[in-house]
């Protein structure tokens, strides 16, 4: 299992859209061979993290380098007042 998860931050007034556009983005790319959740989660504090589940790095891999990707991608961070800090991980234990 590979996981990455990316904290963000939204522009002001962003959060519904963004909803919006991560739905319709999760039935485009959870169609990608290794493809096991994708989350977005806010925090009782008001942050905002995304989590990203797939079978292993390189089926993560080809879907964020595929065409699909490269599209859904800047409309995303369109929704963000900076870029998004991400950290991957490995399940080291089940």
């Amino acid at each position: 299992m590979f996981v990455m998860i990316a904290d963000v931050s939204l522009k002001e007034g962003a959060e519904d859209d963004f909803k919006n556009w991560f739905s319709e983005s999760n039935k485009v790319l959870s169609k990608f061979p290794g493809f096991v959740s994708r989350k977005f989660l806010k925090s009782a504090d008001g942050s905002y993290r995304i989590v990203v589940e797939h079978e292993s790095k390189e089926s993560f891999i080809k879907m964020h380098n595929s065409p699909e990707h490269e599209k859904l991608h800047p409309q995303g961070h369109s929704f963000m007042s900076e870029p998004p800090q991400r950290k991957t991980y490995t399940v080291a234990a089940e």
